[in-house]
């Protein structure tokens, strides 16, 4: 219809418009009328388009060949510029943007294209955006989405990263024992100052302990405190069969002293081993 003279211009689009060879102006969506035979209409999409930029090996500045691969978006914004500055706008693009990422990733070291890659998208997109201007074309966005390592470097960095983590967690691990020591040293002066609150603690162990009710609990201080008595009881006993009777004399203190019933030699004493008590 546009050799008729008639043409729909869609609302994304633009129609640049020649007559006889020259540039007669744009054409806003609608219908619009031209001249037959006389104008001839170009219409120019003003929508975001996705160029995908396909992988392509680069060599980073330490000599690491990978690949890279990114996607660009652009839209066109000066319909004009986009027809009679270059011929195929969407080539071009598809071109330096593929030259720029080549040239910004061999500039880099692999570390910083694995971990900075936004400064590197921002780099690609600020040289694209300078480049197309003149052909009336705005460079939205660059994104590197895939990035290619070869087998040994992925084989060394799993190292790396693996040696690193066992790394931190040694230093967490000697951290929590120096904190550890220090808590039990600061424990230690407490229990020395107050000696029952070791049997408090005890008794909170044994509480804990006794809680799965799967254990068989003896306690140790009860057990020598019993073995005490028994040695004091059997002591005891003994002595009293040592020393059936006894008499008291005084004492030259004003008490009674105990003196056994059996003559002791003049100028003798008698120390008793139990009481520590001595008789003349």
């Amino acid at each position: 219809m546009a050799n008729l003279g008639v043409a729909i211009v869609r609302h994304y689009e633009r129609g640049v418009v020649f007559r006889l060879g020259r540039l007669r102006g744009v054409r806003d969506p609608g219908i619009r009328f031209m001249i037959p035979l006389a104008d001839r209409m170009s219409k120019v999409t003003l929508r975001t388009v996705t160029m995908p930029i396909p992988s392509q090996q680069v060599i980073t500045r330490d000599n690491v060949s990978i690949g890279v691969a990114a996607v660009a978006y652009f839209r066109r914004v000066d319909p004009v510029k986009s027809i009679v500055e270059i011929e195929d706008v969407s080539s071009a693009i598809g071109q330096i943007a593929q030259t720029t990422v080549r040239n910004v990733v061999g500039r880099s070291l692999l570390d910083q294209v694995l971990t900075d890659t936004e400064t590197l998208n921002e780099q690609i997109k600020e040289i694209l955006d300078g480049l197309t201007q003149q052909w009336g074309v705005l460079v939205l966005v660059v994104e590197l989405k895939d990035i290619q390592l070869p087998q040994t470097m992925q084989r060394a960095m799993a190292r790396q990263a693996e040696a690193e983590r066992e790394k931190r967690a040694k230093i967490i691990a000697a951290e929590g024992e120096a904190l550890s020591a220090g808590r039990l040293a600061e424990a230690a002066d407490v229990i020395a100052g107050h000696p029952i609150a070791l049997q408090l603690r005890n008794l909170q162990i044994l509480a804990e302990i006794a809680a799965e009710k799967n254990s068989t609990i003896v306690f140790p201080a009860q057990f020598l405190e019993s073995a005490r008595a028994l040695t004091r009881f059997v002591g005891q006993e003994s002595r009293s069969a040592a020393y059936p009777r006894s008499v008291t004399a005084p004492d030259p203190d004003g008490g009674q002293a105990p003196r056994p019933d059996w003559p002791v030699p003049q100028d003798e004493t008698l120390t008793d081993p139990l009481k520590g008590q001595v008789w003349t």
